[in-house]
């Protein structure tokens, strides 16, 4: 059941942001992998996935629409070892981050096991704009009529 959070009539065209929230709830809430976001500028962003034990092709990075998707899936190379503990996770993962209108993906690398995605987010313009009032095509005949009228009615009196 979706309980709608927007529902006052001032809030116009935020029924994007409302489905956004309501995509991020219903991700996993699994912690593996664990995982870092910081601000490495005032534009900057970097996520940082510890990533132990995988390497580049077993990662896959992409971005559907405003979401930005992280999988990895690591081949079985156990064939012929013998585990006495098995402590080091070989488990898939996809990992998926809700990104804001206009935040882009600047790159990606992999290092010492922790998988890094830098992220820019613009600068908001600031805009101004002014509307112009204008009268509705009818409205100006009407308008000269009801000044006509005043006018011929104060010469009557």
């Amino acid at each position: 059941m979706t309980t709608r959070m927007f529902t006052s009539p001032l809030f116009l065209g935020f029924d994007h942001l409302e489905q956004m929230i309501e995509r991020a709830a219903k991700s996993s809430s699994d912690g593996y992998p664990p995982y870092n976001i910081e601000q490495i500028s005032p534009t900057g962003l970097r996520i940082s996935l510890a990533v132990a034990g995988f390497t580049m092709d077993d990662l896959q990075i992409t971005q559907e629409d405003n979401q930005l998707v992280i999988r990895g899936r690591q081949s079985d190379d156990s064939q012929g070892r013998i585990f006495l503990h098995r402590g080091i996770a070989a488990r898939q993962f996809q990992k998926a981050f809700v990104l804001a209108e206009g935040i882009e993906v600047r790159g990606a690398w992999l290092d010492n096991g922790l998988l890094h995605i830098d992220l820019a987010k613009p600068q908001p313009e600031i805009r101004v704009k002014t509307i112009p009032i204008t009268r509705p095509a009818g409205a100006a005949v009407r308008a000269t009529a009801e000044v006509s009228k005043v006018v011929d009615d104060e010469r009557d009196a």
